[in-house]
């Protein structure tokens, strides 16, 4: 609104100035709020108290339906995306709706807050009914106010019936979820463990040759000797190894959906669980076999955990190729030879040569972490080794990697320190969530135990490879390769300005994933995409490889100041 004289009334010009702020176009808006959301979640939800209502299936159920409309969402978005870029809107934003969803936000962030700190009066049902009543009604008024109503209808009409297709997508995720959390939580149960007894009982058959003294206790599943035994909890059941199998496969089909058959796809998805709880069988075999034979502590500590990553690193990698290399399961195209016979020929599809230089650095740190953590147990101390390896790889591949613009501006500083922020946002807001995530970090202690000179070059290579070889390492890998294979094959063709909404969601999702200590750390999935968005935007907006790469390093750097400075290890 303005004066006759053209100046503005400034009723409402920080209204104005958000607005301007936001994407103006309907598939922004979409992602948007998508990441809002999402971050929310993150801040108000994360680290539920003792005292919260979450008891029982009942609760893991409520759970649950809480999941349907997420992944209708989430399906609506994927498939609808071209369509919806294709909407010219420009979309306007609700003041008033939105200063409804920040009320309704405080409200229920100041019950979750009563809740951590154990207050009484938050005991009762009603209430927690009632938070989640309040927290509904603030999503609704957010995603009104981000895209107004109409635009919603207009984009259910430019999307046809992909509306009721993603709801049955969500309603489908749902009933299949509810099963997937009932082998979840019974096998943390004696009462009825599936996958923990057949575990238990497959493990006691390999290792019975090797180990006459082996005892096994079905009722507690414990398996071992008198020198050393295990309880095969529901993570040791191959859970976790199913659930990171299933997300990696169907992604890959997806990706590579228009270079493989289907159906013949599919049969390569039960293999590929059969293989991860093999390998799950043959971890535990060697851990009792290894210790009970005299191994260190140690290596209990580091190899039960990393034998883990490096099964499902062998079966993901062993799919891959399988997709690949195997004819059958490939794409052919038919062409009519002179004759009248149809030949075929696979479809002419090739991966660009630069592929190594940007993808063998960061998997020489993955393999270097798996294998130092594998045999060194709680404390790292071949630590330096991913430094050296991802150095060894960016020096050999330098002659590639020189084609690459490493200037960058002020905005690259900017995007870091604002991921450390992000990053360190859930210690200072979350502390509850935070002590119970991490609990006591003994880093601290470990460092103080060695010499002065061995505890300042490990601390020297710790801030070497965060501040140079894993950014310049993961910026390949993430936004260099992934980021823009996803708009092209010939990706080292696409330029980074080019990037397109969806390739950055999507690899700065893969990216948070990288991030995650476990299946079930979602928080660490939500900090790590966060991070790979601002990466992201930084190298779209100046179109250098160089503002992703300090953005990257400044953030890291930030971290291990803080680190070393306040003595806060839970960060490393």
């Amino acid at each position: 609104m303005t004066t006759p004289h053209g100046t503005s009334t400034g009723k409402s010009s920080f209204w104005l100035n958000l607005n301007s702020l936001l994407p103006d176009h309907l598939l922004g808006r979409f992602y948007f709020l998508l990441a809002t959301v999402a971050i929310e979640y993150l801040f108000v939800f994360a680290g539920r108290g003792q005292n919260a209502n979450h008891h029982g299936f009942l609760g893991i159920v409520t759970d649950a339906v809480g999941q349907i409309p997420i992944f209708a969402y989430v399906v609506f978005l994927g498939l609808g995306h071209s369509r919806l870029k294709a909407l010219k809107v420009k979309v306007s934003f609700g003041s008033l709706l939105f200063a409804g969803h920040l009320l309704c936000m405080a409200a229920v962030f100041a019950f979750t807050s009563a809740v951590r700190q154990g207050s009484s009066w938050v005991q009762f049902d009603r209430f927690s009914y009632a938070k989640s009543l309040i927290y509904v009604l603030g999503t609704l008024l957010l995603a009104w106010a981000i895209i107004p109503l109409g635009d919603w209808f207009q984009a259910a009409r430019a999307t046809g019936r992909l509306w009721l297709y993603s709801l049955l997508a969500g309603v489908g995720g749902w009933l299949l979820g509810i099963p997937v959390l009932m082998l979840w939580y019974s096998t943390s149960t004696v009462q009825s463990g599936m996958l923990q007894r057949a575990t238990l009982y497959a493990v006691s058959v390999v290792l019975r040759p090797f180990l006459p003294s082996l005892f096994v206790d079905p009722a507690a599943f414990q398996i071992g000797t008198p020198n050393y035994s295990i309880i095969i909890a529901g993570g040791c059941s191959g859970v976790e190894g199913f659930g990171l199998v299933i997300l990696f496969t169907s992604l890959w089909l997806w990706f590579y959906r228009k270079e493989i058959r289907f159906p013949q796809a599919f049969l390569l998805i039960p293999c590929a669980l059969g293989c991860s709880w093999l390998l799950n069988i043959l971890r535990l075999f060697a851990l009792i076999l290894i210790v009970s034979d005299g191994g260190s502590q140690a290596v209990e500590a580091g190899f039960h955990t990393q034998a883990g990553w490096i099964s499902f690193i062998a079966v993901a990698l062993g799919f891959s190729l399988a997709t690949q290399k195997i004819p059958w399961m490939r794409v052919r195209s038919g062409i009519e030879g002179a004759a009248g016979a149809t030949e075929l020929h696979c479809e002419d599809r090739r991966e660009s040569p630069a592929i190594r230089a940007y993808l063998v650095p960061f998997l020489l740190i993955l393999a270097a972490a798996s294998l130092s953590r594998a045999v060194t147990g709680n404390f790292d101390w071949l630590y330096p080794l991913r430094f050296f390896a991802a150095a060894i790889a960016l020096i050999y591949f330098l002659p590639e990697l020189k084609k690459l613009n490493w200037r960058f501006g002020w905005l690259g500083p900017i995007a870091g320190a604002t991921v450390f922020l992000i990053w360190i946002a859930p210690s200072r807001l979350m502390p509850f969530w935070w002590a119970h995530q991490h609990g006591v970090s003994h880093l601290g202690a470990d460092l103080a135990a060695l010499s002065p000179a061995a505890r300042w070059s490990w601390i020297t290579f710790r801030v070497a490879a965060a501040v140079i070889t894993v950014p310049i390492a993961e910026e390949l890998a993430f936004r260099g390769y992934l980021a823009r294979r996803f708009i092209s094959v010939e990706f080292d063709r696409v330029s980074f300005s080019s990037l397109t909404a969806l390739s950055i969601f999507l690899s700065s999702a893969v990216f948070g994933l990288e991030h995650m200590k476990n299946l079930m750390d979602w928080p660490y999935w939500t900090l790590g995409t966060l991070a790979g968005l601002a990466f992201a935007a930084a190298l779209r907006r100046c179109g250098r490889f160089g503002d992703a790469v300090i953005a990257h390093a400044f953030s890291n750097l930030l971290l291990a100041a803080w680190v070393l400075g306040l003595g806060d290890w839970t960060q490393w």
